[in-house]
């Protein structure tokens, strides 16, 4: 006999479940804490059955369930996450009226994992949840540490406007060399450690363009007074302390993916960061049966409205995480420089009347269905095989 343990999640209690597949309710509303003793107590509610006859699922609320994932995986057990939409879709296909308890919630999840085929959870759940988290991190303090290169640059407006053009409207590591040291026009104008900054710069900061910013300091247009020079100070001293949280974060995502080493990352454009964010927002992806639940799960499917003889397809539902949707767009923009046969399907959607964004959706929808191919059958990316 199968036994179904639903199991509905909150962040100090969890309240579960057990359904025998004869549909006989064995264990209803047995609650238990998000603690040890609470686990202990999981335990001895599944102790007389045996663990190859039991399966386990709940919905995915976040870091709330990881511990209790470890435990499970470290007592021999399998479990299943599932999307909260579609627990909350199931339910209404069963009945009109919607009770609402942690309780009735247990109960909903087993019944739903009764009706679909257990798929348990990767033995790298671990190892896909470190990597969300460091991508996730990552991603959060880039977008820190952009609020205050907008500082940055508005200071330099006023102060000299001329500079940031001069580097090509970039923040670099040369940049912020100099305005670390120097914060004025004048003290710009008169610099002489070019040695330094050829250094700094590997050698591609080259004399004619030192002597170039220092006259163009010279005659600067910029205004500026102790004021300006201390926010500019203050910015550049924030952006690198963003660059020194953001370096070592980078280095320990590059460790864990070169490990993985997805076969993704031989597409032409995708880097390790971009790997990393679509492999730990999707898990292992042997999990997913065809690459349209992979589409459906990033949020990148179409709504379709259906009436009677009508019927059209709307825009993308963006259901699933905004992190992965970011990450796939940005590989699909990425991959149209790099590679011809996606660059040629862009502009076959683009001669079809589709606008920048569709045919990019487009070109995202095709991304999606490569990679399932390669992680699925274990094989480099071969531009001759695209269709």
């Amino acid at each position: 006999m199968i036994y179904y343990v639903g199991i509905d999640i909150s962040k100090y209690k969890h309240d579960f479940c057990i359904i025998s597949n004869a549909g006989e309710l064995i264990v209803e509303n047995f609650s238990f804490q998000n603690n040890k003793i609470g686990f202990q107590s999981l335990l001895e509610q599944l102790k007389p059955y045996n663990k190859s006859d039991i399966r386990i699922a709940f919905e995915a609320t976040g870091h709330y369930s990881l511990n209790l994932e470890l435990f499970l995986v470290n007592n021999g057990f399998s479990f299943i996450k599932v999307n909260p939409l579609i627990i909350h879709q199931f339910l209404k296909t069963r009945s009109l009226r919607r009770t609402k308890t942690d309780k009735a919630d247990s109960i909903t999840i087993a019944k739903y994992l009764m009706s679909v085929p257990y798929k348990p959870n990767s033995d790298l759940l671990y190892t896909f949840f470190t990597l969300k988290s460091l991508c996730r991190a990552r991603e959060s303090l880039i977008k820190e540490r952009s609020k205050f290169a907008v500082l940055l640059t508005n200071e330099l407006d006023k102060s000299f406007p001329e500079m940031k053009p001069f580097f090509n409207n970039k923040i670099s590591e040369t940049l912020l060399y100099i305005l670390e040291k120097y914060t004025s026009t004048k003290h710009i104008s008169a610099m002489k450690d070019y040695e330094s900054i050829r250094k700094l710069s590997h050698g591609k900061f080259t004399y004619a363009r030192f002597a170039q910013l220092k006259e163009l300091a010279k005659n600067s247009v910029g205004f500026h007074n102790e004021n300006t020079d201390l926010l500019i100070s203050t910015y550049v001293s924030i952006y690198n302390d963003f660059n020194n949280k953001i370096d070592p974060i980078e280095k320990q995502i590059s460790t864990i993916i070169n490990v993985l080493n997805p076969r993704m990352l031989t597409i032409p454009g995708i880097g390790e960061i971009s790997a990393a964010t679509i492999l730990s927002e999707y898990g292992d992806i042997k999990n997913f049966s065809n690459p349209n639940k992979m589409l459906a799960f990033a949020g990148l499917d179409p709504s379709i409205n259906q009436s009677g003889t009508l019927e059209s397809n709307g825009k993308m539902v963006k259901h699933g995480s905004g992190h992965l949707r970011y990450a796939i767009m940005n590989s699909a923009l990425s991959i149209l420089r790099f590679s011809p046969e996606f660059y040629d399907y862009y502009l076959k959607k683009r001669s079809e009347g589709k606008c920048h964004r569709v045919a990019l959706s487009h070109v995202c929808k095709k991304l999606i269905r490569v990679i399932y191919s390669l992680e699925k059958n274990n094989i480099d990316f071969n531009p001759s095989l695209l269709k």
